[in-house]
């Protein structure tokens, strides 16, 4: 213990006068007559005692008041276990991430409890110090040390973070100024398993751990969603899978969720999650859907909120391209099925005046009517395919099966003499190309006739096949997609080409070799997104329109668009995309999933993850005027200076108590 004020001691010399007071204090007698005292003698001794006793508690009380005030102005203290330098600096990591918004007590969120604790710490040091304050956000002013009212100012300007960081980015960041080695840093955070990542101890850094430990750590959020057929064309029926995940130690019965679609309610769903499960839940999308729509996912889970609506961009304005390369310049029934301008990009070439650039851009390829293929158009067409292209091969009306064999890579290929036509046996509604193709699944369905001039063996996966069991239209797995049609689309061969079932397997064939799926959302995790914009035009950047209007940076690769994701100024929700007046795309953000995992690790278990050295060191927090209390002791040491108030105030009560009460 020592004193801040020693000089205070030389007051003890005031002990002196309760005892020159009661060494000195003589009475004026009075003389009484009695006429006979023989039976006073033994009160007056008894008497005499009891007095002197008093008298000597009294002048202790008077001695051990003033002793005790004396120490009150010294202003006694304990000193601090670490002391405070002149020009001192310090980094303050303050996680603001979403997980933050959770409840530490009943009306006090984890951000708001971490600013508080930060407004302490600020408080402590010297003026003199200098402070960098680093969010997730790595916003710009985190780059340069401020003043104390900066940063006081600027950590009322702390708003809830959609970033998460590991525990290594955060590192990596403190440590790009050559000053860490001199620096304390406080890092106030969740310590959130999930977001951690690989934690290594750091011997250079002085590390003081704020831990904020939530009052809750269930929470029910939206594990992942995808489209039944991401490729849906033509409004075919989809189906929006959604899986729920519950984080908690207790189970959840019948969680609703609503599907919002363009901002109406398209269907509802209720399902029941146990302890650290998962559950999946359908809504059925509307057939009639087209363009760009906004989807979301909403619950109700308390008291952790932050992750209860999840956004989905339904996108269906990409056209497939289709490329044609047919004997001639007459229309094809390939030119009528493919003809939906607000589906399909179709260009038909004969192959007399065919451009090979255009199978860069492919979905399908389309080799329609031609009986063999030059040896340039093989070649390109195996380039093609072993890039994971789709080619689909419709022969001429007389084949040469020894051409196309080396081509198409298929031994077994031979051409076949046409006979009569044939009716194809029903299609497999269990082969996964028919998923969702037919809402009913009749077996009394009508079906096409066709003869068969090109043979390549029995196929029991064949897409369709006549009713022998003898394949009509076959895929072959050649890095890319191979489709071999048995006949040619000519009513000589087939009827197929004007039979119902002609557009849907056509459909489906060139939706499934869509080279690019686009995905219905992203999180804030991801560095970058590639969108495909048809007919990409001038200089001008594409902007990001939603919350806020963002230009993020970017790149162009002949019609794709490669955007680097601007983490801090995003957030999430939807986002249009925009290249001059016209919108060209929907992007939607959520918040990375791990982000939902509220397991915490204790600070002792986060030390021990850090080496568990003196480097690093803990304040068990609480309340905030405890946490207050707990640093100015570790900083400023404790003060005594009350309790010996209290001492003196209790001694010179114990006085007044003698004098009146001790007869």
């Amino acid at each position: 213990m020592t004193f801040l004020y020693p000089s205070f001691l030389w007051a003890l010399a005031a002990l002196t006068i309760p005892i020159v007071i009661h060494l000195f204090n003589f009475r004026k007698t009075t003389r009484v007559y009695f006429s006979n005292t023989r039976f006073l003698r033994d009160v007056k001794e008894a008497t005499t005692a009891k007095r002197r006793l008093k008298h000597y508690l009294i002048l202790a009380s008077r001695l051990l008041f003033l002793l005790f005030l004396i120490f009150a102005f010294c202003q006694p203290i304990i000193p601090a276990r670490e002391q405070l330098g002149s020009n001192r600096n310090i980094v303050l990591y303050l996680d603001n991430s979403q997980s933050m918004s959770a409840q530490v007590d009943e009306k006090t969120r984890g951000l708001d409890a971490a600013t508080n604790f930060a407004r302490n710490i600020v408080d402590v040091f010297p003026p003199d110090t200098r402070y960098k304050l680093l969010t997730n956000d790595f916003a710009p002013f985190s780059n340069t040390f401020k003043t104390k009212p900066e940063v006081l100012d600027m950590l009322t300007e702390i708003r809830l973070s959609p970033v998460s960081r590991t525990y290594q980015e955060i590192r990596d960041r403190i440590r790009q100024d050559r000053w860490v080695k001199s620096t304390d840093v406080f890092w106030i955070a969740d310590l959130q398993k999930s977001t951690a990542g690989t934690v290594h101890g750091d011997s250079s850094m002085k590390i003081h751990l704020v831990p904020i430990q939530f009052s809750e750590h269930g929470n029910v959020f939206v594990d992942s969603a995808y489209l039944e057929n991401p490729f849906a064309a033509g409004g075919g029926r989809n189906v929006l899978h959604v899986v729920v995940r519950n984080d908690g130690t207790r189970d959840i019965d019948q969680l609703n969720l609503r599907l919002m679609l363009n901002n109406i309610q398209e269907g509802t769903a209720s399902t029941s999650i146990s302890q650290g499960g998962k559950a999946e839940v359908t809504f059925d999308i509307a057939t009639t859907l087209a363009g760009l729509n906004e989807a979301r996912v909403l619950f109700n889970d308390f008291p952790v909120t932050f992750d209860n609506e999840f956004f989905l961009a339904l996108n269906f304005t990409n056209r497939i391209n289709v490329v044609e390369i047919k004997a001639d310049n007459a229309a094809t029934p390939v030119q009528r099925v493919f003809g939906n301008d607000r589906i399909f990009a179709l260009q038909s070439h004969a192959v007399s005046n065919f451009n090979y650039s255009l199978l860069d851009q492919a979905d399908l390829v389309v080799v329609n009517g031609l009986n063999s293929l030059d040896p340039a158009l093989a070649g390109a067409l195996r380039r093609y395919l072993g890039n994971f292209g789709s080619v689909m091969l419709i022969p001429g009306p007389s084949p040469d099966a020894g051409n196309l064999k080396t081509t198409l890579q298929l031994p077994a290929l031979r051409s076949m003499q046409a006979k009569e036509q044939t009716e194809l046996a029903r299609p497999d509604f269990s082969n996964p190309f028919f998923e969702n193709v037919f809402e009913e699944k009749s077996v009394a369905i009508a079906m096409p006739h066709a003869s068969k001039i090109l043979d390549w063996g029995s196929d029991r996966t064949a897409i369709l096949h006549f009713r022998n069991e003898q394949p009509f239209i076959s895929r072959f797995n050649q890095i890319g997609q191979l489709y071999v049609m048995s006949c040619a689309l000519v009513s000589a061969q087939t009827d197929f080409f004007n039979h119902a079932l002609f557009v849907p397997v056509m459909y489906r064939i060139a939706a499934s070799g869509r080279k690019k799926e686009f995905k219905p959302y992203y999180t804030l995790r991801e560095s970058n997104i590639s969108i495909h914009v048809d007919s990409l035009r001038g200089e001008d950047p594409l902007r990001w329109i939603g919350a806020e209007e963002v230009v993020p940076a970017q790149r162009k690769v002949n019609e794709e668009v490669i955007f680097d994701i601007p983490k801090f100024s995003v957030s999430k929700g939807f986002y249009k995309v925009v290249m001059k007046r016209d919108t060209v795309n929907l992007i939607a953000f959520n918040l990375d999933k791990s982000e939902s995992l509220m397991d915490q690790f204790t600070a002792e278990e986060f030390k021990q993850m850090l080496g568990g050295g003196d480097n690093v060191t803990i304040f068990k927090v609480g309340k905030q005027e405890a946490f207050s209390n707990e640093i100015k002791e570790r900083y400023l040491g404790k003060p005594l200076w009350k309790y010996a108030l209290l001492i003196a105030i209790f001694f010179i009560v114990a006085e007044v108590l003698l004098i009146r009460f001790m007869k």
